[in-house]
Parts: structure tokens; sequence; C-alpha cells
């Protein structure tokens, strides 16, 4: 973390221990559900199975995000660096654009202390929003200190 004209900075890591739990937490929901949508199939409740792929679907597309998006920073719309000062929050991207969140800027903690969110409109007027994990900071200490920072947000 940089303190230049009172900016903090962090450059963001792929969390690969943060990966294989989220593939424990949503491979097999996806398997249970689908699995109880093919049993209800070939009875009577067979509206229900739509019910059910519909919600696998979507336990499938939220895990993939997540995993590829927040976890393995491999999304193009994924920031790989932070940078925050009084005024604005300036995020990297990996597909090497950079978003300033100037207008509206919220940060969202969690209670655990795991993750926090980020909100606000960027230069073009449009809202954005983005999650960060523990793990993606290369120590613990960078990102208490990053949370600290961005409570002028709360």
């Amino acid at each position: 973390m940089s303190k230049s004209n009172q900016e903090k900075r962090c450059v963001l890591r792929p969390d690969k221990k943060g990966v294989w739990w989220d593939i424990a937490l949503y491979v097999p929901t996806v398997i249970f559900l689908l699995s109880i949508a093919f049993q209800l199939w070939y009875t009577p409740s067979q509206n229900w199975s739509y019910l059910l792929v519909f919600a696998a679907t979507f336990f499938f597309l939220v895990g993939a995000n997540r995993i590829f998006k927040s976890r393995l920073l491999l999304l193009s719309s994924s920031p790989i660096a932070i940078g925050a000062n009084k005024h604005r929050v300036r995020l990297e991207l990996s597909g090497g654009s950079k978003v300033d969140l100037v207008k509206n800027v919220r940060y969202f903690p969690d209670f655990s202390g795991k993750s926090f969110g980020l909100t606000g409109m960027d230069l073009a007027g449009k809202k954005q929003q983005y999650i960060f994990l523990r793990g993606q900071f290369s120590d613990e200490a960078e990102y208490k200190e990053l949370r600290e920072f961005l409570r002028i947000f709360a």
C-alpha cells in the first residue's frame, strides 16, 4: 500500500484458496438442484423441474461469475488494483481500463470482516458495484488499512 498525496493503493491478487471454497459451495448446490429436477421430471410435479433447473442455472452463473471475476480476476471487468483518496476511488481493471468512482461513493463492510463492497457513480454517470475479498490482498495488514481508510465513504 503506497501513501502518496494521501492516497491508499493496493494491488490485488487471485484468491486461490477462496476458489476452492466457492467450488465446495456452488458445485454441490447445482448438482443437488439438477438431480431433484431430473427426479421430478417424470412425475406429475414436472412443473417444479423447470423451477429447479432455473435455480440451478442461476446458481451456476452466479458461482462462475464469483470465481472468474472476484476470485481469479480473469474477466476484463475484474479490478486488479484499487486506489482511494478523500474524493474518489480509482479501480484498475484487468482489461486495461480504469474506473473512477467519484459520486455517491459508498463503502459497505460485512460483519465478519472477510469482504467489503464499494458502489458509486463513475465519470460517465453509470453506477458501478464491486466486491473485494480478504484473500485478494497481499496481507491482512494491507486489507485492514484499506478498510479503515474507506470508512470515510460509509
